[in-house]
């Protein structure tokens, strides 16, 4: 959104003064091209770093405008969500040393950054796709910044919407549920990378852009888990489409395409179709107050600022979104590269940013008008599949198979050298920096490859909750030592020393539950029991509510060759006086339920669902670490 200062469009004449001023910024461009008004014989590189804020727990910290406030920059501003920052770094000329010089600009914001959240309950700063350790309640609408715009656009597509937002995503796990605030979308931090291009190029430079994305994605996933389930190599792609979806089932049956999208075709003969398709496609949600006629600006000289058309632009989501700006009354155009995610370090990030750069330049003249060699839903399913599959994907490569590390190693990073070379980066830099790309191909190490290898090994040992919190510390520790991912040691074993580990009752639950319903045979709930080697069983009526528990001590005066015990259902055994907590609850409280009644679990409720439970082996588990910690800090 690039204005701060937005308004909804409630009245038809609210939406005639933007259209108006919409269009009369079409002309106004359309006008700058006819006449050559852009900026050229220049290319410039700029990058957008967003970010999440932790507390001494790693778990996400709404304390941005206290930090923002400390650290008092003006290349530092404020995201959607108050666990978030963006830091804008300053436009660098395509030439020489720009992407070292990127790294230490970005390093040094970032040290500023880290000195202010330090100093602010022992706060941190992680570079990652998505936060391993936020949870459903962070994004609660109380975390939204509170700033109009925010407000603003949340009102205005929930009444398009109708009801809530819904996300559904399969992975290797399933996440399926409902939401009604637009923060999911906070959950998704990117490294955004600009690109300025002329505009006699500008057709062939998109679409170009468009058809290596699915390629580059392979190399750059970071983003692997969402609320603790392993779902999309780059998890973001599906996240944020689904986030702020504003598409109801009338929209659907047109076949309305959402906001946040790849795109819907090839440009072909203008530039200006990806700015008059969007106007089409989707009207207008937020206007603003306008002062100039962009039109009669620009044939005075004074090149227009466009900002209903840059407003607009801005309520849409493309992964390669084309962007125009204008500083000391001269124009240009640049493609802003929105798929690249935050992390897995600064020397990872401009490694990416590099790389496409190298690629965006070394475009081969073969590929010019690429309709006419490639569909465009070649392009847009190579996306996908890199999204889902990450550096093991398999594209479809102008009409031959390739894997990603081939198409990567044999074809892409040979043309971003030579298109660096062209740009004349320097060329150890190039190297130094390709070099990255090549050890990740290497070693078949993206960040989402270390993530989903050591979530693995670590749930071996420790309840999903830790696993994510001693992923995002040990993110933490290696983007302060700078190594890039390829580097990164596994975690064969770690132990958190976080006093705050087992302190509430979803840190420690069992999640992962069979449940029988109360007219399922007892019979049913006594195997169940046995092969999942569970000593409590859930039990649910039809509206699937837990009724009762049965435990394991429940089976041993029953006589299962008995006519009688053969035809019990759960409800004639189970115990409807169980105990039951919050996910918030203290573990103390849980301890106590379990110590002072006869039952032998407590039974996690939240929102009138059952989602977890906690039983006295977990507890006498957690009091034997407990112990064994005491001893160990003694001696």
């Amino acid at each position: 959104m690039g204005s701060q200062s937005v308004t909804a469009i409630k009245t038809q004449k609210d939406r005639k003064d933007f259209v108006r001023h919409l269009l009369n910024d079409i002309e106004a461009f359309e006008y700058m091209i006819e006449n050559n008004l852009f900026e050229t014989g220049i290319k410039r590189v700029g990058a957008e770093q967003e970010l999440c804020i932790v507390d001494k727990d790693f778990r996400p910290s709404a304390n941005a405008l206290e930090i923002l406030d400390k650290i008092n920059d003006p290349h530092y501003t404020t995201e959607l969500a108050l666990f978030n920052l963006e830091i804008n770094l300053d436009p660098l000329e395509l030439k020489n040393t720009c992407f070292s010089d990127m790294e230490k600009e970005l390093t040094a914001f970032l040290e500023k950054g880290y000195k202010a959240a330090e100093e602010t309950n022992n706060n941190k700063f992680i570079l990652t796709g998505i936060l391993p350790t936020l949870r459903i309640k962070d994004l609660d609408f109380k975390n939204v910044t509170p700033l109009k715009r925010y407000k603003t656009i949340n009102k205005i597509i929930k009444k398009i919407r109708g009801d809530d937002f819904k996300i559904h995503i399969q992975g290797v796990d399933e996440l399926i549920l409902k939401h009604k605030s637009i923060l999911f979308e906070a959950c998704n931090t990117s490294f955004q990378v600009h690109l300025q291009i002329s505009p006699e190029e500008a057709i062939d430079k998109y679409n170009w852009s468009q058809a290596i994305s699915g390629p580059l994605l392979s190399i750059m996933t970071n983003s692997p888990l969402l609320l603790g389930k392993e779902l999309w190599s780059e998890t973001r792609i599906a996240l944020f489409q689904q986030s702020i979806d504003l598409r109801n089932v009338t929209h659907f049956s047109r076949e309305q395409k959402p906001r946040v999208s790849f795109g819907n075709s090839w440009v072909k003969d203008s530039i200006l179709e990806l700015f008059t398709d969007d106007i089409s496609r989707y009207p207008p949600i937020v206007s603003s107050n306008f002062e100039e006629n962009s039109l009669k600006a620009v044939k005075k000289g004074i090149m227009p600022k466009l900002k209903a058309l840059n407003l607009h632009n801005g309520t849409l989501y493309k992964w390669n979104r084309l962007c125009y700006g204008v500083h000391e009354n001269s124009a240009h155009i640049r493609i802003e590269n929105r798929y690249i995610p935050s992390g897995p370090s600064v020397k990872d990030e401009i490694a990416n940013a590099l790389l496409w750069v190298g690629v965006m330049q070394g475009m081969p003249k073969q590929y010019e008008k690429i309709w006419r060699k490639m569909p465009f839903y070649d392009a847009r399913g190579n996306f996908i599949n890199a999204a889902r599959s990450g550096i093991n994907t398999y594209f479809n490569w102008f009409g031959k198979g390739i894997s990603a590390k081939k198409l990567l190693e044999n074809i892409l990073l040979p043309m971003a050298k030579e298109g660096l070379l062209k740009s004349e980066i320097d060329e150890a830099e190039i190297d130094y920096y390709l070099g990255i790309i090549q050890k990740r191909i290497d070693t078949s190490t993206t960040g989402s490859k270390w993530l989903i290898r050591n979530k693995r090994i670590l749930r071996n040992d420790v309840s999903n909750y830790e696993a994510n919190v001693i992923l995002t510390e040990h993110i933490y520790k290696n983007q302060i030592s700078n190594k890039t991912v390829s580097d990164w040691d596994s975690i064969d074993f770690y132990d958190s020393k976080s006093d705050n580990k087992y302190d509430k009752v979803y840190k420690i639950m069992s999640t992962s539950l069979f449940v029988v319903h109360e007219n399922d045979l007892v019979a049913l709930a006594q195997k169940i029991m046995s092969w999942k080697q569970i000593n409590h069983i859930p039990v649910v009526n039809k509206h699937n509510k837990i009724v009762g528990i049965i435990e394991k001590n429940d089976f041993k005066e029953l006589d299962f060759s008995s006519k009688k015990v053969k035809n019990m259902v759960a409800k004639s055994i189970m115990n409807t006086n169980f105990d039951s907590a919050h996910p918030e609850a203290s573990y103390k409280k849980a301890k106590e339920l379990i110590l002072n009644t006869k039952n032998t679990c407590v039974v996690v409720i939240s929102e009138d669902k059952l989602v977890g439970l906690f039983t006295k082996s977990d507890l006498e588990k957690i009091e034997k670490i407990k112990t064994n910690h005491g001893k160990s800090d003694r001696n």
